[in-house]
């Protein structure tokens, strides 16, 4: 009964990886269209701290949701539909801080302004905490 309980498990830790893997991908793509600069060109191409910073934090926010919806999840779909609401959450919380908080965001993180690149990675890490902890039902 052990083996199949440790099979049983390394299945689902699969299916809940390979999940989690697709809709970081996903969310590298989505989170790219919901800004009007280019994050990949911005950090590989110019090098650019503030763009590394500002995304490193939304992924770091993201895949903290999408803990949090592995761990209280009932099943797979239950699962998925748990991190479009992830990654809903992230897209707003980049357009919160855009247009409310710091409205030229887009522009200070294209001039490699490090102080923006933090506030919009650290808004992007409290957005998937609080996410993940709401995912708690």
């Amino acid at each position: 009964m052990e083996d199949y309980d440790l099979l049983t498990g390394i299945i689902n830790f699969a299916i809940y990886f390979g999940i989690s893997v697709v809709f970081l991908v996903i969310f590298k793509s989505v989170y790219g269209l919901a800004t009007p600069h280019s994050e990949w060109k911005l950090i590989k191409e110019d090098k650019n701290t503030a763009a590394a910073i500002g995304f490193g934090g939304a992924i770091i926010g993201f895949a903290t949701a999408l803990a949090g919806a592995v761990s209280n999840s009932g099943d797979y779909i239950d699962f998925a539909i748990w991190g479009l609401v992830a990654l809903a959450a992230q897209v707003i919380a980049f357009s919160i801080v855009r247009f409310i908080f710091m409205p030229k965001i887009t522009e200070r993180i294209e001039n490699n302004e490090v102080s923006a690149g933090i506030v919009l990675g650290a808004t992007n890490v409290a957005v998937g905490l609080i996410n993940a902890a709401c995912m708690t039902y």
